[in-house]
């Protein structure tokens, strides 16, 4: 598990691809990979990675396969990329932002970005399948750091997030110009709830069908006869 909350930003330092995998190494800032053992986990732009052996100095190997290739951006980094990192959550930690998982959902597209004074609005474009978990004030990890919806249009596809001078400082994001996409990864508490109620309400109309269908095809000719009708066009 994560906070959202970057650590350090990493550079790809380098890339090896396989036929359905990929291995990159990221070098870190100094104290970084103090006590990061092989096996443990690191959030790389979002996308929950394995060191794949230990570190060599402040530089970690990870590897990526197939699945986390299709779903995130790191399918398409290279080297001397910047990353954010975050190393995974300690029991007891403070969490300063939401609960990550690492699991990449969507990706998002940068739209426009807005300077005012010294913070950064985002406008992203995001997959229709994102939008039924999204909210104005709500949660959403974009490169693995938490941000809060600050305005959303679900009928145009858009969200907005702001940036203030900190996350500007010590994340990636602020350096991504128009057109970039970034990995998104939905508040799961808000996920359950909503597929939870969307399933109840499918099971109760479900349920409700047979005994519907009769009625409504009683009123379909009363509806018919009482629905405007347009004039026929004259022919030419």
């Amino acid at each position: 598990m994560f906070t959202g909350i970057t650590q350090a930003i990493g550079r790809v330092a380098a890339i090896e691809n396989g036929e359905t995998s990929r291995r990159i190494a990221v070098d870190f800032p100094a104290g970084f990979c103090a006590g990061l053992a092989q096996g443990g986990s690191v959030s790389i732009d979002g996308a929950c990675l394995t060191a794949a052996a230990p570190p060599r100095g402040d530089r970690v190997e990870f590897d990526l396969i197939l699945p986390t290739l299709v779903t995130s951006t790191l399918a398409d980094c290279r080297i001397g990329d910047a990353v954010n990192a975050e190393r995974a959550m300690r029991a007891g930690a403070e969490i300063g932002g939401h609960s990550l998982s690492g699991h990449v959902d969507y990706q998002a597209v940068i739209e426009q970005t807005r300077e005012y004074s010294d913070n950064l609005c985002l406008r992203l474009t995001v997959p229709s399948g994102a939008l039924r978990y999204l909210f104005a004030k709500g949660y959403v990890a974009l490169n693995g750091v938490s941000l809060t919806i600050a305005d959303i249009d679900k009928q145009a596809g858009w969200i907005e997030v702001w940036l203030i001078p900190e996350t500007r400082r010590a994340t990636a994001l602020a350096a991504k110009p128009p057109g970039s996409r970034l990995n998104l990864e939905i508040e799961r508490e808000t996920q359950v709830l909503v597929d939870t109620m969307r399933e109840a309400l499918e099971d109760k109309l479900a349920a409700l069908m047979p005994l519907l269908a009769p009625k409504l095809d009683e009123l379909a000719p009363a509806l018919l006869r009482a629905s405007p009708r347009r004039p026929a066009l004259a022919a030419h």
